[in-house]
C-alpha cells in the first residue's frame, strides 16, 4: 500500500496482496491525520490483480471509506441543464466541476441515468464521460436507473449499466416490485464483477405512501419487499459483513427506519431525501446497523446550490459521521 497525492487530494492505493483489515487501519490513520481521502481503485482493478486476486466487492469499498468516516454520495440529479451555452454540445464540465468539488468529502456520485437519457442518442457518452470522471476522482458510481423487467431482460439491463462492456458503474439501483427471479438475475450479473444492488423499498417521495405503506397481510408492502431483499443478502455478501443486496430507503419517513433495519441487518442504506426534500441526518439514527458504511446518504440539491459545493459536502458529512459515531 502507498498514499500518493493525486489532484490535491490525499489519495490511497491498494494491492490486491493487502487485507481489507490494513486498508481500513490505514484510511482512518489519515483520516485522523485531519487529511481528506479518496480511494483510487475500484472493483475490477483488483479482481485484474491477477489469477487467483481477491474480488473486493462494493460493501467492502462502503466499509473502508465508511470508518474514516464519509458517508455520503453526491446525487447528480441536481444538474438540470448538460447542453453547451451554445446548443451545438453536450457540456460535461458543471457535473465534473462538482465531482471534483465535493469529492473529497464523497465516497460516491449517483447519476440520475434519466437525467442523461432524455439528450437523446448523444447522452449516452455524457454519462459515460461523467462516470468516468467520478471514477477518476476516486468515486463509486450508483447508476440510478431503477430498473426492472422479466429475469433475461434484466440480466441484459445488469449487463448495460454494470459490466465492462456497457457504463461499468459500481452499483445499480433496481425495481424488485416483479419479484424474487428479477432480483436474482440482477445479483448473478452483479456478484462476478463485485457491484451492488440498491432496491427500491420505501422512497422517499410522497406517494410512497399510495402503495408502499398500504396494508398487505396485517403489514405495509414495504416490509414484505423488505425481507425479499434480505432474503437474497448472501448472494452479494462482502467480507465486511455487509451485503451488495442494498435497499433505497428514503430518509423523508424515519417512522420505519427501525423496522428496515431489523428486516435486513446486513443491507447497505442508500438514503435519498436529506435536504431539499426535507429529510434530516438527525433522524437517520435507526437506520445505522452494525457497520459504519450501512447508511449512505444521497445528496443532490443541497450540495449542487450551495455558493460552495465542496463546502456543503463536508458539513454533510461531518455531520454525519458526528452522529453516526457517537
Amino acid at each position: 500500500m502507498k498514499v500518493k497525492d493525486v489532484m490535491t487530494r490525499t489519495v490511497w492505493s491498494i494491492g490486491a496482496d493487502a487485507s481489507l483489515k490494513e486498508a481500513a487501519e490505514l484510511m482512518t490513520e489519515l483520516r485522523v491525520s485531519g487529511l481528506p481521502v479518496v480511494a483510487d481503485f475500484r472493483p475490477r482493478d483488483i479482481a485484474a490483480g491477477g489469477q487467483g486476486a481477491p474480488l473486493v466487492s462494493l460493501v467492502d469499498l462502503l466499509w473502508l471509506r465508511g470508518r474514516p468516516g464519509t458517508p455520503v454520495a453526491l446525487n447528480l440529479g441536481g444538474i438540470a441543464n448538460l447542453t453547451a451555452p451554445d446548443g451545438t454540445a453536450f457540456d460535461t464540465g458543471p457535473a465534473c466541476a462538482l465531482i471534483d468539488a465535493a469529492a473529497p468529502a464523497c465516497v460516491a456520485v449517483k447519476p440520475q441515468v434519466a437525467c442523461f437519457e432524455r439528450l437523446g442518442a448523444g447522452g449516452w457518452p455524457v454519462l459515460a464521460d461523467v462516470a468516468t470522471a467520478a471514477q477518476d476522482a476516486g468515486l463509486l458510481v450508483v447508476a440510478d436507473a431503477k430498473r426492472g423487467d422479466v429475469p433475461h431482460i434484466a440480466s441484459v439491463y445488469a449487463e448495460g449499466m454494470l459490466g465492462d462492456t456497457g457504463l461499468g458503474a459500481d452499483a445499480l439501483t433496481i425495481n424488485p416490485l416483479m419479484g424474487g427471479d428479477v432480483v436474482d438475475a440482477f445479483a448473478e450479473a452483479a456478484g462476478p464483477a463485485g457491484a451492488g444492488l440498491f432496491a427500491l423499498v420505501r422512497t422517499s417521495n410522497p406517494g410512497a405512501r399510495d402503495l408502499l405503506d398500504r396494508d398487505a397481510g396485517g403489514r405495509p408492502l414495504f416490509e414484505h419487499i423488505a425481507e425479499l431483499v434480505a432474503s437474497r443478502a448472501a448472494a452479494l455478501m462482502g467480507e465486511s459483513g455487509l451485503s451488495g443486496m442494498g435497499a433505497v430507503v428514503g430518509a423523508t419517513e424515519p417512522g420505519p427506519l427501525a423496522r428496515l433495519r431489523e428486516l435486513m441487518p446486513s443491507a447497505v442504506f442508500l438514503m435519498p431525501g436529506v435536504g431539499a426534500q426535507g429529510g434530516a441526518v438527525s433522524d437517520l439514527g435507526p437506520a445505522l446497523g452494525g457497520h459504519p458504511a450501512s447508511v449512505l446518504i444521497a445528496a443532490s440539491r443541497s450540495i449542487a446550490n450551495a455558493d460552495d459545493p465542496g463546502a456543503a459536502a463536508e458539513s454533510l458529512r461531518a455531520e454525519a459521521w458526528e452522529r453516526f459515531a457517537s
